[in-house]
């Protein structure tokens, strides 16, 4: 099945989340995951370690270079990115192709980077912008995540402060207050074909 999508009111759709670093991008899945199983989410698959509570195939799919290179070269992913230039980063193709073809609405939670390439490959994706409350909010949040290194906060602030200024690329903004509402506005835009925002 093509990835695009033409059918109004039946067909599924791709939706593609992203926004700044440490915005809530992870937490918002983890919570749409446990209240509605039944939406089918992308699995990302990435170079980097996994973080503590983190499961290989639930949280991401966890591989060493060697092995994502092979992957590029086959071109196994939809999209693909080095972040925070070290590790790397990709949406594998077939299962999103798999869950279209079933019928099912697709979220892809990915980064500036892989967005854009989502817009060359799905240009009638729907695009959603999750944004924090401030950027001392967004501050807050990476330093209390406790995750990083100082040089590594130092990497990822930079790198969103870039991704902030991309928001008008997107068709939607959403800002990550509440993790719940946010949550719930996704439902609304993946199970409405052709809806544009949560109020439309």
């Amino acid at each position: 099945m093509s990835l695009h999508t033409s059918h109004p009111r039946s067909a599924p759709r791709v939706i593609v989340l992203s926004g700044p670093t440490a915005v809530g991008k992870t937490t918002v899945v983890k919570k749409l995951r446990a209240a509605h199983p039944e939406l089918w989410i992308s699995v990302s698959t990435t170079t980097r370690p996994p973080r503590p509570r983190e499961i290989d195939g639930e949280h991401y799919h966890f591989v060493d270079d060697p092995t994502f290179d092979k992957m590029i070269e086959l071109g196994e992913f939809l999209e693909w990115a080095v972040v925070h230039k070290r590790a790397k980063y990709g949406t594998p193709r077939g299962p999103v192709e798999r869950a279209l073809a079933n019928g099912h609405s697709v979220l892809l939670e990915i980064d500036l980077q892989g967005a854009r390439q989502v817009r060359e490959a799905i240009p009638d994706a729907l695009f959603v912008f999750l944004a924090p409350p401030s950027w001392d909010e967004l501050v807050r949040r990476l330093i209390g995540r406790g995750t990083e290194t100082e040089a590594e906060r130092e990497r990822r602030l930079t790198t969103a402060r870039e991704e902030l200024a991309a928001e008008a690329e997107f068709d939607v903004t959403l800002v990550n207050t509440d993790v719940e509402t946010v949550c719930e506005e996704l439902v609304t835009l993946m199970r409405t074909p052709h809806l544009t925002s949560p109020e439309a």
